[in-house]
């Protein structure tokens, strides 16, 4: 790699994909011979980060206020020219503002990833968004966020690099799951034998959809269990209110957060996606893939990419629980054999085209571009 440093800008190191971007990309660049630096406030991820071979440098780096991000900026400024940065990857907007300004004073180049649509609510917002546009190169994590750059930022095209998501077929692998680990997750929730599972994994939320859900299943006959895997402990009590309003009783386990996600993931017949606004990309849906999962994806933003419609999957109109219920119907009716035949069509998808190694391989690309 012709960069010798590269620097890695963020919050914190706590939890969520643009955490675990940081640390696939950091574990790339030391593989290929370079140095990865990472700046942010902390948190525990640092451990394994510094375990794949990268040095963390603390700033407080969640700073949102003018003078935060200015000091910021020369923190990072200084940090840039002790370490010989070449390159600057900002992955979050207050932050990405001190990386404008720390390459701007040194030279070193900067790239930015666009991770989400990020909300233009209040006066100004744009304009601060617009950060994440301001890279020399600007990665669009699907074909979705390249197109909202362009139409929001009139960000030229040949600044635009599409990098999806991956997922690391090192431990989303069917048949890397011993039966002892289905048992004590099948045990834990209580899920009878027999009984398909159909799964919604994401952050307990409003727009995640978990209220879309059972909607849906009130709808239908007591033929499945319903398992949200994620929290949120406020909107977990309105669910359970919810529930208890359709009269799920039993048919519905809420359990929490869930380290052992490939195995999770391959303990359910179906998974599904149910946001009612755009995901910038949605890693869930290809990481249920790549178990070999059939999913239904609501059908906006970057699921309308990674769901192969009737071959890796399905895709409903979002907010719709009729269509939702239909839908779910019909791929719990088909053969079981023509389920594993769709689940392992959606794992050969995500294999060819939505892999760790490939975005790693693809923003090693960037760097040497710039380098």
């Amino acid at each position: 790699m012709s960069a010798p440093t590269v620097l890695q800008v963020l919050p914190s190191l706590v939890a969520g994909g643009v955490e675990r971007g940081t640390l696939e990309i950091a574990e790339a660049i030391v593989a290929a011979g370079g140095r990865a630096l990472v700046a942010s406030a902390g948190g525990p991820l640092v451990g394994p980060l510094e375990r794949l071979g990268a040095v963390h440098v603390t700033l407080p780096l969640r700073t949102k206020s003018p003078l935060g991000v200015l000091r910021n900026a020369g923190a990072l400024a200084r940090l840039v020219e002790k370490e010989r940065v070449g390159v600057i990857h900002a992955r979050s907007r207050a932050p990405a503002w001190s990386a404008l300004l720390a390459a701007r004073r040194t030279g070193a180049h900067l790239v930015t990833t666009y991770h989400g649509t990020y909300n233009e609510g209040l006066p100004g917002k744009r304009l601060y968004n617009s950060v994440m546009a301001r890279g020399e190169r600007v990665i669009a994590i699907s074909h979705f966020i390249a197109a909202h750059i362009r139409e929001r930022h009139g960000t030229d095209a040949a600044r635009i690099r599409t990098i999806p998501r991956g997922v690391d077929p090192r431990r989303f692998d069917p048949a890397l799951i011993p039966p002892a680990r289905l048992a004590a997750l099948r045990a834990e929730w209580r899920l009878p034998e027999g009984r398909p599972v159909v799964m919604l994994p994401g952050r307990l939320t409003r727009w995640k959809g978990q209220g879309v859900l059972l909607e849906a299943m009130a709808q239908l006959p007591d033929g499945f269990v319903g398992v949200l895997v994620g929290e949120g402990p406020r909107y977990r009590r309105v669910l359970e209110a919810k529930a208890a309003r359709l009269g799920l009783g039993e048919r519905l386990r809420l359990v929490g957060h869930v380290e052992d996600m490939p195995a999770a993931l391959l303990l359910a017949d179906l998974v599904l996606h149910c946001s009612t606004e755009p995901e910038a990309f949605g890693r869930t849906v290809i990481e249920a893939q790549a178990m070999a999962r059939p999913v239904i994806a609501a059908d906006l933003g970057g699921p309308r990419e990674t769901v192969l419609q009737n071959r890796t999957g399905w895709r409903v109109p979002p907010g719709d629980p009729v269509n939702l219920a239909r839908a779910i119907a019909y791929a719990l009716g088909l053969p079981a054999a023509r389920r594993a035949e769709i689940g392992e069509a959606a794992r050969a998808h995500v294999l060819k085209t939505y892999t760790t190694a490939a975005m790693q391989a693809a923003t090693l690309a960037i760097y040497e571009e710039l380098a």
